[in-house]
Parts: C-alpha cells; structure tokens; sequence
C-alpha cells in the first residue's frame, strides 16, 4: 500500500507542479535564512501578495537581527502593516532578532529542533526556513498540505504533526521541499476547505472525495 501510495502521490504532484509556481516564496524571497524565517512570520493568516511586499518594506530597512532590533516597535508596525496580526507580529520579529543575538550570534539556527525554541516559531515556519533557508530535507505541513493529503487519501491523519510523520514514511524526498508551495497553491485555488472547485481540478480523477460537496 506504501508503495501504491507514493506512486499515486507522485503522479499528483508531478500535474501540479506544471500548473503552479513550486519556487515562488524563493523567487521573491531569495534563500537568505533570516529573511525565509521573517517573510514565514508574516506570511501565517496573511496572502502572499500582501505579506511579499510587506517583508520587502522591512527588509529596505532592516536585513539582520541587529539593524531590525535598532527599528521602533511601531516602525516595524508600520513596515508590515497591512498583514494580518501586525503589531503582534511586529513583536514577534523583534523578539526573534533579540534571541538569534544572544543565542546563536545573530545566525538562524538550521536545525528543527533548535528553530522550535525561537518565539513563536512552530513547526511550519522552521519546516519551511531548513528547506528553503538551508536546503535540507523536511517536508512542511500546513492546513491546506494536511487537508489536501486526507482528501486525496494518501493519509488517515487528525493533525497536521502526524501528516509530516506519515509523509515521510511514504513521499519519495523528490517531493518533501515543493509538496508545501504545490498544494497551498492547489488549496488557495482549487481544493479550497469550503466548496472545493472539483470541476476545474486537475487531478480529480486521482481524488477519492472528488464532487462529494457538490453533490451534496
């Protein structure tokens, strides 16, 4: 079943990943690990074309742990606005900056484990900063990747920590970096948690759940 799954997986992503963008975080971002870190902070509950340029802004002013500590909190707030949870996030990112500096002498840490300690920081964003940031392997679940896989039944999972698990037992690590940008894309667009748009998607033909809401 492992293998009859990772093969179905496979076929799944390979037509996505010729419909969507699978590099566009790192596109606008680049790899620099502080700036993967900060643009994931801005980026939770926040759409990309609002939180792209708000990291932009920012990073005009502030590009490491040092000059973005020496920024008011409200200058921050300003930077970033109109992301959503702003001065909260402002917060968040100075709070970051001032323990990469007493602890890890301004880097960004490239270990999971180590990420998990930083402020706010959950296992998406430090997912998302050691494949991105470090190009090590990882595979980074979010609600879309958690719900996306359950639909397409490569998975029988309730949280999005036990969909990481189960995904790296079964993904071929081909996949494990672009799974996260292909299925947000697909989630955003198509497989929306709501109403899904089964009669434009690509691969419904694939899905076990294909047309279950619209029938219903």
């Amino acid at each position: 079943m492992t293998a009859l799954t990772a093969r179905a997986a496979s076929r799944v992503l390979g037509a996505l990943a010729t419909r969507y963008d699978v590099d566009h975080f790192v596109d606008f971002h680049g790899r620099e690990p502080f700036r993967v870190l900060v643009g994931c902070v801005l980026s939770l509950r926040t759409r990309d074309e609002v939180s792209f340029p708000a990291t932009e802004r920012l990073f005009a002013r502030a590009a490491d742990p040092v000059t973005m500590l020496r920024l008011r909190p409200a200058t921050i707030e300003r930077l970033i606005y109109p992301v959503g949870f702003y001065r909260r996030k402002a917060a968040r990112i100075r709070e970051i900056s001032r323990v990469l500096l007493e602890r890890h002498d301004g880097r960004v840490p490239s270990a999971i484990e180590t990420l998990l300690e930083l402020p706010g920081v959950g296992r998406k964003t430090a997912n998302l900063v050691v494949t991105l940031g470090f190009g090590k392997p990882g595979i980074c679940v979010d609600t879309h990747v958690h719900r996306i896989a359950n639909r397409l039944g490569w998975v029988a999972t309730r949280t999005p920590e036990d969909t990481e698990a189960r995904l790296r037992e079964i993904l071929p690590r081909r996949w494990w970096i672009p799974i996260n940008e292909i299925l947000v894309r697909h989630g955003q667009e198509t497989c929306k948690p709501i109403s899904p748009v089964c009669s434009r998607c690509a691969v419904a033909a694939a899905c076990p759940k294909a047309g279950v809401a619209r029938r219903r």
